[in-house]
């Protein structure tokens, strides 16, 4: 499984606290029971967001940007043999 990136799980919790004081705010003196949906609903709507942030692209490694076929095919179009130099 794949690592969170850190802009997933700050979003992600960024959501889970926000959600969490909205829905409090709106439902002032709670019971018990309330609270629990409250917690658990903005806990879900926060990993929601987390899974729906893209994640970043993989990238190269530094050898696979050092090989790349069409640059080194232009590359050896323009070289030319030592012996035509001197020939």
């Amino acid at each position: 499984m794949p690592r969170p990136a850190p802009a997933q799980i700050a979003y992600g919790s960024a959501t889970v606290v926000c959600a969490a004081l909205a829905m409090l705010l709106l439902a002032p003196g709670a019971p018990g029971a309330a609270l629990g949906v409250i917690a658990l609903a903005a806990l879900a709507l926060g990993v929601a967001v987390a899974l729906l942030v893209p994640s970043p692209r993989r990238t190269r490694t530094r050898r696979e940007r050092r090989r790349c076929p069409a640059a080194e095919g232009a590359l050896a179009d323009q070289r030319t043999p030592a012996a035509s130099l001197h020939g």
